[in-house]
């Protein structure tokens, strides 16, 4: 696989004085798909929030690329490693005024333009069995699993190296999760870079999306 693309090394995460998981290690690797595992409360949400520089450890070190957290611009590492939340925030408008806000960030200026960017959008849609329509829908019209597709389409202009899936297919149908799961497919497919932590309470959906596994157990 080469060299690694993201290290966990001793990391712990402590809430008001108990630790969830301490000592933990991981290795991911270029084109890797890992599966987040473990009971109810074990701390999988946090582990994903941790790794996108979102919320502290108290313990141990992430690297992405060879490089410490400590040493990354955060806003620009997490350009790279980016977190799906299972209940998305959008913005005031519609799903297509969502996608052209990234722009408006300055670490996201040096992508290819909207215009050149929509045809690919549209194409990704159009896997998702969605029309050109739905990039008209006011956010405050969208159900849970749409919302979960204009954060998903948000994520794919920024052109991460590292997506945090969090139970991302949570609010879609049958249909729309296996949709959802071949625009995985191609997004990874066209970079050999790319790779995801992938969370799920389905253990057929972990068995067709990952091939790795990273087991947390509560203290």
């Amino acid at each position: 696989m080469g060299t690694n693309l993201l290290v966990i090394q001793n990391v712990g995460r402590q809430i008001q004085g108990k630790w969830i998981w301490k000592h933990l290690n991981f290795e991911l690797h270029p084109g890797e798909r890992c599966a987040i595992v473990g009971e109810a409360g074990a701390g999988k949400t946090l582990l994903l929030r941790a790794i996108a520089a979102l919320d502290p450890i108290q313990s141990g070190s992430i690297q992405f690329q060879g490089k410490g957290l400590s040493d990354w611009f955060v806003p620009r590492y997490r350009t790279q490693v980016l977190y799906l939340h299972q209940r998305p925030a959008l913005l005031e408008g519609t799903v297509e005024q969502n996608l052209k806000a990234v722009y408006k960030l300055s670490m996201y200026r040096t992508l290819k333009p909207y215009p050149e960017q929509r045809s690919r959008i549209l194409e990704y849609l159009s896997i998702l069995g969605r029309s050109e329509d739905f990039l008209d829908l006011p956010y405050h019209a969208l159900s849970g699993g749409e919302a979960q597709i204009a954060a998903f389409l948000r994520a794919l202009l920024c052109s991460p190296s590292i997506l945090l899936f969090d139970e991302p297919t949570a609010s879609l149908d049958a249909r729309t999760e296996q949709q959802f799961e071949s625009l995985v497919r191609l997004w990874q497919q066209e970079d050999p870079i790319r790779s995801y932590f992938w969370t799920s309470h389905n253990p057929e959906q972990l068995e067709r999306m990952t091939d790795r596994r990273l087991i947390l157990k509560r203290l």
